[in-house]
């Protein structure tokens, strides 16, 4: 009962989300413009029909009833910008997207856990306030400034979502380490002589993973967001380039296709990062129990 509770609060919020998009783009300022209108070279029977297709979606309830109906046979609609299916843009693009936004994440989590570990157990507070002032200074960064320079230094746009993350993963994780090994079952393990590395893998970790996975979730969506503004300026195909090229297009069928995309990548990022830290939180309890 639960877990169908949940899969339709997933399904409502993503047709919130499509349909949300649509109305800001159907209400942005030159949403009924096309610039193939001045190309003198077509003919009328031409202008005829694209503004047939321009008429078919200034009735937003209309225009999305029909996109579901379509999406539900597989269909997400012909791209009025590229002149292509929907379909054939989304398998094109999404896995150098994808590929940029799980490396990115992969260095993130694997540099902030590191650091935050060797913060959390040092003894001298020099290195924790130089790793604070380093993150500090890639909180401040835009993501779209941070593009820029990487496209300055040619550096691959995975580093760019990296950069993004690894604050959050760094400074979050340092207060939940720094919390457990506060804790007196550690201090006393320290105490007897155990070592920092054994201290930390076997008393600190477990308590906060739970915490972590939550974390995973929230900034698997945050690397995709973050992909946006680097595709664009780094010109690479992928889907952050796409959206930007729909919105500036005012591409109603591929803008929504794509907010239905990345929503249910966030939402479904978030749900295994939950279900996953009831697992680890439901071990815990068994454990605490024997």
């Amino acid at each position: 009962m639960v877990f169908a509770r949940r899969i339709s609060i997933l399904f409502v919020t993503l047709l919130l989300a499509g349909l949300g998009g649509a109305t800001l783009l159907r209400l942005a300022p030159g949403f009924s413009a096309d610039e193939r209108d001045l190309d003198s070279r077509l003919n009328a029977g031409s202008h005829e029909a694209f503004e047939a297709v321009r008429a078919g979606e200034r009735n937003l309830g209309r225009f999305y009833l029909l996109y579901l109906s379509r999406l539900a046979r597989g269909d997400l609609g012909t791209s009025r910008l590229f002149s292509r299916p929907v379909v054939e843009l989304l398998r094109e693009r999404l896995p150098l997207t994808m590929g940029t936004v799980l490396a990115g994440f992969a260095m993130a989590w694997t540099a902030g856990l590191a650091l935050s570990a060797v913060s959390a157990m040092a003894r001298n507070q020099a290195l924790p306030f130089a790793l604070g002032g380093f993150g500090s200074a890639l909180l401040c960064v835009p993501s779209a400034l941070m593009a820029v320079l990487f496209y300055r230094m040619d550096v691959p746009a995975s580093a760019g979502v990296a950069a993004v993350i690894f604050p959050k993963v760094f400074f979050y994780s340092k207060r939940l380490f720094r919390a457990s090994l506060a804790k007196p079952h550690v201090l006393t393990a320290r105490a007897k002589g155990l070592g920092d590395v054994r201290v930390f893998i076997w008393h600190a970790v477990p308590p906060v993973a739970e915490e972590l996975f939550s974390l995973a979730g929230v900034t698997l969506a945050l690397g995709l967001s973050a992909a946006i503004p680097l595709e664009v300026i780094l010109d690479l195909p992928g889907i952050g380039q796409l959206a930007w090229k729909a919105a500036l297009g005012r591409d109603l069928s591929l803008l929504v296709s794509l907010t239905l995309l990345i929503g249910a990548f966030t939402l479904t990022a978030n749900a295994l990062a939950d279900a996953l830290a009831h697992a680890t939180r439901g071990a815990g309890s068994n454990d605490d129990s024997r």
